[in-house]
């Protein structure tokens, strides 16, 4: 008698049914209308592509002009982008798909070209250096440049920054998703709060532990009160990639502290997103069966996974879904192809960031 694929076996998250076990996780693409970094239809038929996928999850999607670090990406602010997002769910939802909004604030990893003249903000005045954001130039050119110098967020501020992500997750159920992550990875503002490495404070933001966790946890809160139903909340976690310029002291003791914190509060999921470089920092086992101890809801992981790997990982235990990244760019129906092994297809790498169509919905299927 044949296995069961350890992929394709149902996951319940949150009261949603997910009929198997591969998730399509962030990826910035950079195709917002604009004036208004506006979701489109041609994003809706990106996603309505891929919603094979047991869960989607959007490209970031800014919750405030100030959360904003690349071009024309879209944004979850204004009633227009509401609207365009709600254009994106319902061709999801059409195609039988279940789709989370993923809730982004670049914090120090954005340019004042981006923010109406304005500088970035940040847990602490500490600039990203040698990191680059994405722009457009006075002519509409895109082009790589270097990060502006952040400014320190007040206590008050950072009060009003928790109550965006509220107000943007209340938009993200009004505009159709099914539930929201929250980014507190690669180096955005969650994780320039959490790393000691970014975090200069002496308040009651930084410093101890304790501090560093508390911006996480109250934006957590506010994210559950917002969507009214804690399985649809998740958080996406760096443990150990130094991406953008953030680096902790001592990350399994974070991490795990961190972990530990979202359970208690209960959040539906954590999605850890793995160092995908070559001669990046591995994330043994044993830490990641620890994450497994201490929180109790869904462990999604992400970086580099195979469908061999992704089975493997299932089987120990320790993960209950797998993210494939860049393999969904060119294999719109990647789940039929994982459980054939059917051959996928290469992206080109000129047409992940602006453009059109091309490199975008132009991937044929496995049956084309």
């Amino acid at each position: 008698m044949q296995q069961p694929d350890p992929l394709f076996e149902p996951f319940a998250l949150g009261g949603l049914e997910l009929p198997n076990r591969i998730v399509m996780p962030p990826m910035t693409r950079s195709r917002a209308s604009q004036p208004g970094d506006v979701p489109n239809a041609l994003m809706a038929r990106y996603y309505a592509q891929r919603a094979s996928a047991g869960l989607i999850v959007s490209e970031g999607t800014w919750i405030s002009p100030l959360g904003k670090g690349y071009a024309w990406t879209p944004g979850i602010d204004t009633p227009e982008q509401v609207a365009g997002w709600r254009q994106v769910t319902d061709a999801v939802h059409a195609a039988a798909g279940r789709m989370f909004a993923q809730l982004w604030h670049v914090g120090r990893l954005s340019h004042s070209s981006l923010l109406g003249g304005q500088a970035p903000v940040s847990s602490s005045a500490l600039r990203a250096e040698g990191v680059n954001v994405f722009v457009e130039d006075s002519a509409g050119r895109p082009g790589f440049v270097q990060s502006s110098m952040p400014r320190a967020l007040s206590v008050e501020e950072i009060a009003d920054v928790v109550r965006q992500y509220g107000r943007a997750a209340r938009n993200a159920i009004q505009a159709g998703f099914d539930g929201v992550e929250l980014h507190a990875a690669n180096g955005y503002l969650v994780n320039q709060f959490l790393d000691s490495g970014a975090n200069r404070r002496t308040d009651e933001y930084g410093g101890a532990l304790e501090n560093r966790l508390r911006f996480l946890g109250e934006v957590a809160q506010e994210l559950v009160a917002a969507v009214g139903n804690p399985g649809r909340v998740g958080i996406r976690l760096a443990p150990l990639t130094t991406l953008n310029g953030c680096v902790d002291d001592d990350p399994q003791t974070t991490y795990t502290a961190a972990a530990r914190m979202l359970g208690e509060i209960g959040v539906g999921y954590l999605h850890i997103a793995e160092a995908d470089w070559d001669d990046a920092p591995h994330m043994p086992v044993s830490f990641k069966q620890r994450l497994r101890e201490v929180f109790p809801g869904a462990m999604i992981y992400a970086g580099k996974y195979d469908a061999r790997r992704a089975r493997r990982a299932l089987q120990e235990g320790w993960a209950d879904l797998i993210a494939f990244g860049r393999p969904f760019v060119a294999n719109p129906d990647l789940p039929a192809r994982l459980r054939l092994d059917a051959p996928l297809a290469v992206h080109d790498r000129d047409t992940l960031f602006g453009g059109g169509e091309r490199g975008l919905t132009d991937y044929p299927p496995l049956a084309a």
